[in-house]
């Protein structure tokens, strides 16, 4: 990995939102439109060293341009959303502990990740949105916001899990929120509205109109659904 300074952005004490490509896109989703909301600026990149992937175009190939960035607006600072995400153990850990290390930079107290939530019940209007913490005094906080809470013991691979885990052992609070979807194969748009709302509850801070996404969903019904 290949980590890259731009800037020393002047923020203190900011919320940190840390999240990759998952299961129905739902992390970079999410990612993408803080950034676009908050109209975010870059001051770091994390560059693969070698591709996980290759995409074919039919009967050929490409090599994706997989990057990561920071990106900060007063308050905030976002990390993630993009292409894919490291697939070696190594890769990854390295990505999660400069995570952490960014965040003490800047005194984050809190990271919040995202991600998808599968279920093999069908899905009819809006998703709910399940939260996890990095303590049990953490989880007794949030529900008193009234947000649904994981309710069994489940593994979360990847960053968008992983990320907690590091956190935890290096002292800081962390919130997992993951969205119902029952396609993990197409991009599910209503899980990171469902998302957005409740990061909004749970921050006290308006992230945005959410109807771009909506409106993507609509089209994804149209497209993949019939």
């Amino acid at each position: 990995m290949k980590f890259l300074q731009e800037g020393d952005p002047p923020i203190k004490k900011p919320i940190m939102i840390a999240a990759m490509q998952d299961m129905g896109n739902v992390g970079n989703i999410v990612i993408n439109f803080i950034n676009d909301s908050f109209r975010t600026k870059k001051f770091r990149t994390i560059n693969p060293e070698q591709p996980s992937y290759v995409i074919d175009r039919g009967g050929y190939i490409e090599i994706p341009n997989e990057n990561w960035e920071y990106r900060y607006a007063d308050g905030l600072i976002v990390f993630g959303g993009g292409q894919g995400q490291p697939q070696g153990n190594d890769d990854l850990n390295a990505v999660c502990q400069d995570v952490i290390d960014i965040a003490r930079r800047y005194s984050a107290k809190l990271i919040y990740t995202v991600g998808g939530f599968h279920t093999n019940k069908t899905i009819s209007g809006s998703p709910k949105t399940y939260v996890t913490t990095t303590s049990v005094r953490l989880t007794s906080q949030m529900r008193e916001f009234g947000v649904e809470m994981t309710s069994h013991k489940s593994m979360i691979t990847g960053f968008n899990g992983l990320i907690l885990g590091f956190a935890k052992l290096n002292g800081i609070h962390g919130i997992g929120m993951y969205g119902e979807i029952d396609e993990p194969g197409i991009p599910q748009y209503r899980a990171a509205i469902s998302i957005i709302k409740t990061m909004e509850k749970l921050t006290y801070r308006k992230i945005g109109n959410p109807e771009s996404l909506e409106m993507m969903a609509r089209k994804i019904d149209k497209d993949f659904k019939g």
